[in-house]
Parts: structure tokens; sequence; C-alpha cells
């Protein structure tokens, strides 16, 4: 089925209400439903576009984002959601590889295309506040092309040690799943309930936008900076308030004056996931926020969708595992599977550390047009998460370490591999090596350890314009240490847990 089938029931039984608010505008599902088929119009007559094609889309969170969503999906094409975050080179190289023939962007980051060197290939450009964006809602409204359950609907872009990113296809099935598993484990919804999108909505925050259209919801968009004071303060005007949050969001929202005194009943879920979360820090928001949190397990290749710690184990203080069930990512979602395996694939021991491996309907179809980390990833009907954990005898899973060297600040995916290759092009570094080292408000922050070229001049700030140059400004180091050389093993590899253990060292 096509996503967008579910709009268009809502749109006929509740053409009036409130589907869509950012700021004081506010789309009825009928307007959402009307701009939805436009867009499939033009997007199919105006720009061409056939069965399958991919269309970008980079943008901040705003009104325009869903119904170029479901737009894109009404058509029969696949979107390809891409981090707002993301430096102008980064995007151009997604929309080269996924083959994008259409991208509609943000008018704040289509400004930014000019930073792109002179002849760099890209797709067209639609910005938001153009002509072109209103003739694509001015189009010749068509009914939805229908989908199989294996069509292409999502591509999800998720970076790995490879440095360059990958495009988890995610299809129809694998959406409808999500979103069935959101009903199943973590919250009934109904025309009463309101989504706050606060987190961006080309990831996690738009990926449960489908749960909460499909029933008839409102979806309020908080555009701009996560500002945890505007939050607390639209939760006062809207009922039975849910929003996904990475756990640096949910942490600076427990910790404003306005959480503490102000009124929250109207807040009815949280669910957080996409880093680990302190245990002292959950008691904390439990004590704020009441019993009122989700914790969800994924991953772009099994987006929101692995294990959860669900709000009834989050408030049952009185049992003997409390702790350690906190510390957890909870246990199987409905409809999904995880294993704990050794390197051959075989169960390790209970309480014993291996890979995360999981199957269900929720599992992506592959990478695209990448079969040998297509083939790495999914064996035998299992994704091999790359994450290392361990599992209780009551089927909790806790989360032990990234076995990727993956660094998470304020819930974005960063890869050392890919800071290192920039790094790498500058004719004065001879080595480097990226790691993390905590921080208290993003998690994790990155530094790099430098190794000069005999003889060179080299700069901190000469480093950071470079990455600056070429990767979006949250990946960037926050700090650059100079040294002789790089501890290595008797393998030549980097030894990356001594560079860690000598900033614990520093205590910076």
């Amino acid at each position: 089925m096509n996503l967008s089938h579910t709009l268009g029931v809502v749109a006929r039984f509740s053409p009036e209400a409130p589907a869509i608010t950012e700021g004081t505008c506010t789309l009825t599902y009928a307007t959402f439903e009307d701009q939805v088929s436009r867009v499939a119009g033009a997007l199919a007559k105006r720009h061409m576009l056939k069965r399958g094609d991919r269309v970008g889309i980079w943008m901040e969170n705003g009104l325009e984002f869903l119904p170029v969503l479901y737009g894109t999906w009404r058509a029969g094409l696949t979107a390809v959601p891409i981090n707002n975050k993301l430096h102008p080179k980064e995007l151009a190289w997604i929309l080269e590889n996924s083959g994008a023939k259409l991208c509609v962007v943000s008018p704040d980051l289509g400004a930014k295309l000019s930073e792109l060197p002179a002849g760099t290939a890209l797709p067209d450009i639609i910005a938001t506040d153009t002509a072109d964006y209103a003739r694509l809602l001015a189009g010749n409204a068509v009914r939805e092309v229908p989908a199989n359950p294996g069509d292409e609907a999502w591509l999800f872009y998720t970076s790995g040690t490879t440095g360059r990113p990958k495009g988890a296809v995610l299809t129809h099935r694998n959406l409808m799943f999500m979103t069935h598993a959101y009903y199943a484990d973590i919250d009934f919804v109904d025309h009463r309930d309101t989504m706050f999108h606060a987190a961006p909505m080309s990831h996690g925050s738009g990926l449960y936008a489908p749960a909460f259209i499909a029933k008839g919801a409102h979806n309020v968009i908080i555009s701009g900076s996560f500002e945890p004071e505007r939050i607390l303060t639209a939760m006062r005007a809207y009922r039975q308030v849910s929003m996904f949050a990475a756990p640096t969001m949910l942490t600076r929202l427990m910790h404003h004056p306005l959480a503490g005194g102000g009124d929250t009943r109207n807040l009815k879920t949280i669910h957080y996931g996409g880093a680990p979360m302190y245990v002292s820090d959950l008691k904390r928001a439990l004590a704020v926020f009441g019993p009122k949190l989700y914790q969800l397990y994924g991953q772009g290749e099994s987006p929101m969708t692995i294990t959860g710690l669900t709000k009834a184990m989050h408030a049952e203080t009185d049992h003997p595992n409390y702790e350690a069930r906190l510390g957890s990512t909870g246990v199987a979602r409905t409809g999904c599977a995880f294993r704990v395996v050794s390197e051959d694939g075989r169960d390790v021991a209970l309480g014993e550390v291996g890979e995360i491996i999981t199957r269900s309907d929720c599992v992506m179809q592959g990478y695209w047009n990448n079969p040998e980390a297509t083939a790495k990833a999914l064996r035998d009907g299992w994704l091999w998460t790359g994450d290392l954990g361990s599992v209780d005898a009551d089927g909790f899973l806790t989360i032990k370490d990234r076995s990727k060297d993956m660094i998470i600040s304020g819930g974005s995916n960063i890869y050392p591999r890919e800071l290192e290759e920039v790094l790498l092009t500058h004719a004065s570094v001879l080595e480097c090596a990226v790691v993390s080292r905590p921080h208290p408000d993003w998690g994790e922050e990155v530094v790099a350890y430098v190794v000069k070229q005999p003889g060179a001049e080299l700069t901190a700030p000469d480093l950071d314009r470079l990455c600056l140059d070429n990767v979006a400004r949250y990946k960037r180091p926050k700090g650059y240490r100079f040294i002789e050389i790089l501890p290595k093993n008797n393998y030549g590899k980097v030894l990356k847990t001594e560079l860690r253990e000598k900033l614990m060292r520093e205590g910076e």
C-alpha cells in the first residue's frame, strides 16, 4: 500500500481537523491532502518524474516538509530526506549517489548551494520561497500511484566507516510496519493527539509522523533551533503531546526551570533514542515529567524499531532489577527479533558481549547501489547492526559499545573515518586519528590527534577551516592535539583506546 493512502482516508472523514501547524499557520487535513495531490501531479507531469525516481528533501523543519514527503509518495516516487546540518558538498554527494532527479530545499539551505564549486553537478533545485514551489502546489491533482510493499519509499542516508554515507533503502512495508509497531508498543493514537516535531524531520521525528497522520492527529512543527522554553511553553496550548527527542534534548528539557515548575500535564510521551542515556539523568527526567518516557533502540537500517523500554518499565521502581533495566534499551519490539552473537554468528551466553543482530519487517531492503555493504550487513535474513551489547535472562538488551567507533554528539552520528579522510587531504598532515571525549551537554565531542609532516607548519585553525569547508559544522573536531606518533598495535592499527585514555588523564 502507498503510504499516502492513510492521509487520503483521514482527509475524507475529518477534513477540517488540524493536520500541520507551524507558528500561527495551520493546514487542515483537507488542505494537506489537496497540497499532496497537487505536488504529486506537478512532479509527475510538470517535472516528468517516473515511478521509482528519487526526490531529495533538504529542509529545515517547516510547514512544507510533510506535503513534499507525502506528495513524493503519492506520485509513486522515492523520498530522500537529507540532514539539514550537512555541508553542501555532502548534500551534492548524496544527490549524485541516489540519482535524485529533483531536490526541494528550504530558502536558507538553498542559499548555501552557492558555496559549491562551479560546475558541481546538481539536479533541479526548488526552494520553497520561489515561484517554482508555488507551481508545485498549483499542479493538477492526481490520484495515488499504487505501491507494492517492497517498493522504495525512503532512502535513509547513514554514514559508515568507509567515510561515505550509505543509503538504507526503506520500503513502504518497512515504514508501515514501523507505524503499526508504534501503536503496538508505545501509544494508542487518535485525533486528540499532538506530535511535536522539534527534532529533525529528516530523521526520527519525521519517521514517526506517519503514525500520527494515519490517525488524524495534529503535527506541530517547532522550527528553528532547539529551545526548551519554546517547547515547554507550547505544551500548555496543545493536548496529549508526544515528541521524539535525542537524549541531549531530553536532558536540556528537564533542566529548564519551566520543566520543574511548569504545567506539563498535557505531555503524553517523550520517546527518546539515538544515543546512550545515563541512569542518573533518566531518574531526574522521571522525577520532572513523570512516567511518560519510552526509550527506543533502532538505526537507519531498522528505523526506530529493534527494542524498547516501555513507560511502565521506567516506572517500575520496586523491581529488583530496576537500575539495570533503566540502563538497558528494553526488550524486543512487537514483531521484531534480536540476538547477541559472536563473529561466527553463534549466540553468546547471557550477560556476555557480542554483536547485536536483528530481523523484522522493519529491516531495510539493502543499501542503495552498494551490494558489497548490503552483503556484509544482511546475512541469512539478519541485519548485523555493528553495535555491541549483552542480553540478560529476562530479554533486556544493554548496549555496551559501538564496534564502528561511531561518535554520537547531540544525538547526531559522527564517524571518525570521514573526518580523518578530510584531515589527511591537508599537505602538512602525515597521520591522524579522531576519537571522542565526554561532554556534559552533548554526550560526546570530537577530538583529532594529528601527526605533522616533518618540518611542516600547521595550526588548529588551519585544520578547522579545512573541516568547515568540507563537512557539516557539528562534525568538526572541538579540539586538536599535535603528537609525534600515533600509538599502534603490532598490526599497525591505531590504538584509539589509548588516545581516549590519554584525553581522560588530561582531564579536559
